[in-house]
């Protein structure tokens, strides 16, 4: 079997992807960073913003993709649009 390994930058191009993808979405949905968050569960814009844009190490996990997939009605794989694996 094949060992992965993948470079923090690479981990991070990733994360920054996917905010943007959340975030691109998310506007097309004319959802607010807000909405949303208090849709998932949190009670002020912190995570989701911060997220959308890799701030400060911040990335959405597994279980926000989720929730949020659910609340902007589309597939969590729309996410991961434009990451070459």
């Amino acid at each position: 079997m094949k060992e992965c390994t993948i470079s923090d930058e690479r981990m991070k191009t990733i994360y920054k992807k996917i905010g943007a993808n959340v975030k691109e979405i998310r506007q097309s949905k004319n959802i607010s960073q807000l909405a949303l968050a208090l849709a998932i569960g949190h009670k002020a814009v912190g995570v989701v913003s911060m997220a959308e844009l890799c701030i400060n190490n911040k990335h959405f996990n597994i279980e926000h993709l989720v929730k949020i997939a659910e609340v902007l009605e589309v597939d969590v794989c729309d996410f991961f649009i434009g990451l070459d694996t």
